[in-house]
């Protein structure tokens, strides 16, 4: 058994198929179930943000994971076998669990040093957890992971004065707009993402701040703290009217403004033109917008330019913090080499023990004129023979533990010494008292193994 991880990501898919497969927490829970259920895992962790849907599992076969969860979300997404293949990536072993803590630290986000990433992580792990989806390697895995996170912001500057996604909507709104003084800001939406971009806009003098939300409750909220109103969605249509700048970022599962419900109101506003900024995943505003007069649509992957100088600003701090992410994989496979060597190491001495033990004993009646001082002397000459022939053997095993091969070895000596039918396995607790699901998952030639393809321009259309 070892660590897998199949998704997608901003990186190799783009937003029509990312949009298809984000999923809720209920339906994160539900997909780990799913894979449990099939037997290609022992545990699972599903992680689904705006920018990534990923599976990471315990498998025992690396192959059959990546064919059962690309699946699973192709059945999700309702798209067409093999839509997938063009856009998602595969990685085990060692490459696994480094592509873990990348995301823990932000490095393969696509704003490098945003905060959002840890704290989505750790809700995934934890819901996984009380679900009962989890055990004791993927229990360390993902709490090292999580620390890896902080450790990157602690010891790196990072996270320092990041450019957010917030921040990157206001700089394409004043490219679009020139200066923001005095605009009309309409959100849609009451959640952080929401009050960060407002707090933006208004620090670049932006005017009135007009909420929008399902729960006219929660858009009062947001609006007293932003010093705004809030509007009822009922009147959507006469709000859209009077906004310069409109943002999105709601939990909708689908479309909340389509084209048929914009051309009208476009029509008594022109030539004031109007800026719509779709931050949601699944998106909040019809792509087909677009093509209405004087309006200007962005969604979440036009803020990958306005984000690539900062990354260029930045490269010094990733590379701190990659080599803090190859430190904690080190430390997570020193980890798992000690659980998975020091078991076997002590079966094979009970064994060995307990042959050496029963033919003293066989020989107890041959023995019986010898005294007690000369009968504790062949105890002790069996016991030091024992331990000898055992020395050199324990010492290889445990300079061989972390390296490629190890689990083999392991393997090997089980058979050889007939400890038990196989070594043993993960029991899915926490105390350590068995072996657990070794990483070390490396092809022929001791590399871990990773395969990743690139993204397809734009997925097929489901069934």
């Amino acid at each position: 058994m070892h660590p897998v991880v199949v998704g997608i990501s901003h990186r190799t898919a783009p937003l029509e198929l990312r949009e298809r497969l984000a999923l809720s927490r209920d339906d994160c829970l539900s997909l780990g179930d799913r894979v449990l259920a099939d037997g290609i895992a022992a545990e699972a962790v599903v992680l689904s943000t705006c920018n990534r849907t990923e599976v990471y599992l315990a498998g025992a076969d690396a192959r059959a994971a990546e064919s059962c969860v690309l699946g699973l979300l192709s059945e999700r997404g309702r798209l067409e076998a093999g839509a997938l293949s063009g856009a998602a990536y595969c990685a085990t072993g060692d490459a696994a669990v480094t592509h873990l803590f990348r995301v823990a630290a932000s490095l393969d986000s696509m704003i490098v040093g945003e905060a959002q990433i840890l704290a989505q992580l750790r809700d995934a792990f934890e819901a996984a957890r009380r679900a009962g989806a989890t055990g004791a390697v993927f229990n360390r895995l993902f709490r090292q992971a999580i620390e890896v996170g902080k450790r990157v912001r602690t010891e790196t500057a990072i996270g320092e004065r990041p450019v957010s996604v917030s921040s990157a909507a206001v700089d394409l709104a004043r490219q679009v707009l020139g200066t923001l003084d005095d605009r009309v800001v309409l959100v849609l939406g009451a959640g952080e993402t929401s009050e960060l971009t407002v707090e933006n806009l208004r620090a670049q003098g932006a005017g009135a701040v007009i909420v929008v939300n399902r729960t006219l409750t929660t858009a009062e909220e947001l609006a007293a703290r932003c010093h705004g109103r809030a509007v009822c969605l009922d009147d959507l249509d006469e709000q859209l009217a009077a906004a310069d700048i409109v943002i999105s970022s709601t939990a909708a599962p689908g479309l909340v403004v389509d084209r048929s419900r914009l051309e009208p109101v476009m029509r008594r506003r022109l030539p004031r033109p109007l800026l719509l900024v779709d931050l949601a995943v699944p998106r909040d505003l019809d792509p087909a917008i677009a093509g209405l007069a004087g309006c200007h649509l962005r969604d979440i992957d036009d803020l990958q330019a306005v984000v690539a100088a900062d990354r260029r600003d930045r490269e010094r701090e990733i590379a701190q913090a990659q080599l803090i992410v190859d430190e904690e994989v080190d430390r997570l496979n020193a980890w798992i080499a000690e659980r998975h060597v020091v078991p076997t190491i002590s079966r094979l001495r009970d064994s060995v023990e307990g042959i050496r033990a029963a033919e003293v004993a066989r020989l107890n009646g041959r023995l019986a004129s010898l005294t007690p001082e000369q009968r504790d002397d062949v105890e002790q000459l069996t016991v030091a023979i024992v331990r000898k022939i055992l020395h050199l053997p324990t010492v290889r095993l445990k300079e061989l533990a972390a390296a490629p091969g190890a689990a083999a070895c392991v393997d090997a000596l089980w058979r050889l010494f007939d400890l038990d039918v196989a070594p043993p396995v993960d029991d899915r607790r926490d105390d350590g008292a068995l072996v657990p699901l070794p990483f070390a998952a490396r092809d022929d030639a001791g590399e871990a193994t990773v395969r990743e393809r690139p993204a397809r321009a734009a997925p097929p259309p489901g069934p």
